[in-house]
């Protein structure tokens, strides 16, 4: 990890903003640092919307992998399946329940046969889901919204005796009548609810009006809050945050954000806002976020794309040459400055192509053994920009192809 660079304070800026968890320095700055947010719990979803992503599926195996890789990180509550939904499922929630020191979550609906599976599975929390829109009790459930009400107190009394904790989501909150929505919520926080869960099921809140609903959802209920933001309008990591800064204490999110349609809230987005950002200590062994992402990239079969913050290959890498001088002489010049690379389980890199600087370029040459003049780090550099505008993926082999084809010296025959 490159050691944090000595800053002067601003005159008008006499407060000095706390050391993020990961002991990089916060700038002092516009969005000098920020104190919002007390308490950050990760509940992962992964192995349940996560493999709702279309054409993705995960073997026990696979199951069982993931869910030990999540517990040896340190992830708060893994939602390891529906426990209902198939023999091989129950199997798969059920082994992962007793093999691992995170709480493990089962997914019910306000149905008896799903609580009692979710029940048996010998999970430590169930989560307990029914559609709370107009939209969805008319045209999906075919039901009232009494019918509703009733169902989801029985469901939430069955697993309240069975000594169970519980979280209760009003599915399609965002998209849900207020007034509809504090009668369920007050209903359920009767009975006894350990979470509310905030689902913005199909994407369409926005930062502040998940900030409005999660302070509304806490003036009707004693519970603890969560929420579960979707990514339809790539806001979903966005909302969850705005979620922990008006109260909430838990989001639910997904390894490289997959899940139904454009996916959930990214583990590895959320995890490293909180400890970097906001400077929260979420327990999160952050160092193998990157190992995570590839195992799920692996599992899942969904690319991740280059441009991925925190995971993509191009989270940490610099062509243009103002950018790529900047780094190599500071990696705070070009990058947040309170996340590195290191602290992800990820790698710098420098690369070469049309945008390229003669300071990238010298630092191939010198990695590589080369001892060039200024005038053959300007012809080399010109060669990888020529090259790269014809849409070429410069490597390393070609840059020492360059030297040699102009004859740059090597440090040993400098020495010799």
């Amino acid at each position: 990890m490159v050691a944090p660079w000595t800053r002067v304070p601003c005159p008008t800026t006499p407060w000095a903003p706390p050391t993020p968890v990961g002991g990089v320095e916060f700038f002092q700055g516009t969005l000098a640092s920020s104190d919002e947010i007390e308490t950050v719990r990760i509940f992962d979803t992964t192995l349940r919307d996560g493999e709702q992503t279309p054409r993705t599926s995960f073997s026990y195996d696979d199951k069982r992998e993931i869910a030990a890789v999540l517990d040896e990180m340190g992830t708060h509550v893994i939602e390891a399946g529906f426990p209902v939904n198939s023999d091989a499922e129950f199997e798969a929630v059920s082994d992962i329940a007793a093999s691992t020191t995170s709480t493990v979550c089962g997914l019910a609906r306000v149905v008896e046969k799903d609580v009692e599976s979710a029940i048996d599975s010998g999970v430590g929390m169930i989560h307990v889901f029914v559609s709370t829109s107009d939209v969805q009790i008319e045209d999906s459930m075919h039901a009232t919204r009494e019918d509703v009400k009733e169902r989801a107190v029985e469901s939430i009394q069955r697993v309240n005796d069975a000594g169970v904790e519980v979280m209760f989501s009003p599915m399609d909150a965002t998209r849900t009548d207020s007034e509809f929505l504090t009668e369920i919520l007050e209903a359920v926080d009767e009975v006894g609810v350990d979470w509310i869960n905030i689902p913005d099921t199909c994407g369409v809140a926005t930062p502040s009006r998940m900030g409005a609903l999660v302070k509304l959802v806490r003036e009707h209920t004693d519970a603890r809050v969560d929420v579960h933001a979707h990514d339809d309008f790539g806001m979903a990591s966005a909302n969850a945050i705005a979620g922990f800064e008006a109260g909430a204490e838990q989001a639910q999110v997904s390894v490289n954000g997959i899940g139904e349609r454009a996916g959930n809230a990214a583990y590895e987005e959320v995890v490293m806002a909180a400890e970097s950002i906001y400077g929260v200590d979420t327990g999160i062994d952050t160092t193998r976020i990157t190992e995570l992402s590839r195992l799920i990239e692996d599992k899942s079969d969904v690319p991740v794309p280059a441009n991925k913050p925190i995971v993509g290959a191009n989270a940490f890498s610099h062509e243009s040459g103002i950018h790529a001088a900047g780094v190599i002489e500071n990696s705070d010049t070009f990058e947040p400055g309170i996340m590195t690379p290191e602290m992800v389980g990820a790698k710098r890199e420098l690369v070469l192509g049309k945008h390229t600087g003669t300071h990238s370029v010298r630092e191939f040459l010198t990695e590589a053994g080369f001892d060039p003049t200024e005038s053959e780090v300007r012809e080399i550099t010109r060669r990888v920009k020529d090259y790269g505008a014809e849409k070429n993926r410069v490597t390393r082999s070609d840059v020492e192809r360059f030297a040699r084809e102009i004859d740059v010296s090597r440090y040993e025959e400098v020495r010799a």
